[in-house]
């Protein structure tokens, strides 16, 4: 009952972090009180791809005769079917995490977890009963859920979040979606292009608010073309579900309307989980429902630490994981590198997809930089052009003095696979011209990042 190492939460925050910890030599355990790789591999960023994709392939169908194939005569869908192999995509990755702890020897504990003080921590299994652990380091990873706000509360059946959202058991005709960031567009796209009429209510004045405003209106103009209504700088002030359906009030900036819909899909952000964590009892400190940290993750009590969406930072899979491993290292005493936050790629898997990295343009100017900026169409591209979705750009933001790469912006099919060149390039800080001189294969989609940073310095070849 004794650990080193013991982890709260397996989503990829926690399973990475006890993996990692493993490898240094560490006893590990980990705890989770519902299915392993958490939100994100079970009802997340792995099952949403899944819908996406059978979205993606149903849109084929129906453009078959563009790419000189017969058409597809009233191409079909089987709704719960699809649900089902999104579910079956969770449900296998969930058990290789299982794997992966048992190949690392780490301890699995199944139930609630509650931190007590002197490093332990009580875990509640299914039936009620209480078993107490030890551990030197007590790494907290507990993620978050989605966020309700007052006048919008979840009812799980005609006002839902993203759970729901997964797993409805049958396909509304119609659907409102409250919020525009990565989730409520990911959802919005996948029903629209399944055939549900919907619309999209965003606070803000741009959807995708945190992207940069070039690669924001042109993912809303491809959107609203696809047939998706879309609203900004509206909110929903009530809902009413006493009838078959929703009927929302709406505040605009010419007037207040009533929407109606089948549903709701709520996706105005994530809560922490941090409540009913013991975090009061031991002293820990929080702060508007986050936990504070040092630059090592260690919370304000010693042997204490936390990562993933229960801190101020990035609500990301890929930033909880490494947050985890440098935790751990650092624990293990390793020369350890912080995290560079300003580094962190963000990706929104509609289509077109969008992926982003760095500063927007509007930030850069806002920091005083002289900028060289590039933008390279896909409808200019080759390997675009044959594949047949020239929807989309890169878009790149340099400092005209030193040539430092700050923001990468792209829109379009497959972007999000590519992001991650201008990330490498900026951690090793890349300047333009360097770019420009890495010869990038032709055709591929990937080279419209050396032709935008091209455009940036006046040597653009193909446009």
């Amino acid at each position: 009952m004794n650990y080193d190492i013991i982890v709260i939460g397996s989503g990829p925050g926690g399973y990475v972090t006890a993996i990692r910890a493993a490898q240094l030599g560490f006893k590990t355990a980990i705890i989770e009180k519902e299915s392993l790789g958490g939100i994100c591999l079970n009802w997340g960023c792995i099952p949403t791809k899944a819908l996406l994709k059978s979205a993606h392939v149903f849109k084929y169908l129906q453009q078959a005769e563009q790419y000189g194939l017969n058409k597809v005569e009233n191409p079909g869908f089987d709704f719960t079917k699809v649900i089902q192999r999104s579910r079956g995509v969770a449900t296998k990755m969930s058990g290789g995490i299982a794997f992966l702890m048992k190949k690392n020897k780490i301890d699995v504990i199944m139930g609630t977890a509650k931190i007590q003080k002197g490093k332990k921590v009580s875990v509640t299994d299914k039936d009620g009963k209480a078993t107490e652990y030890s551990g030197e380091h007590i790494i907290i990873a507990t993620g978050a859920r989605s966020r309700e706000l007052p006048n919008i509360p979840q009812d799980g059946k005609k006002i839902i979040g993203y759970r729901q959202a997964m797993v409805l058991p049958e396909q509304p005709k119609s659907m409102i979606v409250v919020g525009s960031g990565a989730i409520g567009i990911e959802f919005a796209d996948f029903y629209n292009t399944m055939g549900t009429k919907v619309t999209v209510v965003e606070f803000m004045p741009n959807i995708l608010p945190v992207e940069d405003e070039d690669s924001s209106k042109h993912v809303e103009k491809s959107l609203k073309k696809s047939g998706i209504e879309i609203m900004t700088s509206a909110s929903v002030e009530s809902v009413d579900t006493s009838g078959n359906g929703v009927k929302a009030t709406v505040k605009t900036a010419t007037g207040t309307i009533t929407l109606e819909a089948d549903i709701l899909l709520s996706a105005v952000g994530i809560a922490s989980n941090i409540e009913g964590q013991g975090f009061e009892e031991v002293g820990i400190q929080t702060d508007k429902g986050k936990v504070l940290v040092n630059e090592w993750y260690e919370t304000s009590v010693p042997g204490y630490y936390a990562i993933g969406d229960i801190l101020p930072t990035q609500a990301l899979a890929h930033v909880a994981s490494a947050e985890g491993i440098t935790c751990v290292e650092k624990i293990k005493g390793l020369h350890v590198e912080k995290i560079d936050y300003g580094n962190v790629p963000g990706c929104t898997y509609c289509h077109p997809e969008v992926a982003s990295v760095g500063l927007t343009e509007k930030q850069a100017k806002e920091k005083g930089y002289e900028l060289k900026v590039g933008k390279f169409p896909f409808s200019a591209s080759g390997k675009a052009t044959a594949n047949g979705d020239t929807d989309g750009f890169i878009k790149v933001i340099f400092d005209a003095k030193y040539g430092e790469w700050l923001g990468c912006h792209m829109v379009g099919d497959g972007v999000t696979d590519m992001i991650a060149e201008a990330v490498v390039a900026r951690k090793l800080e890349t300047t333009g011209h360097e770019v420009l001189k890495s010869i990038h294969p032709h055709p591929t989609i990937s080279e419209a990042v050396m032709e935008a940073v091209a455009a940036a310095y006046g040597e653009v070849i193909h446009i």
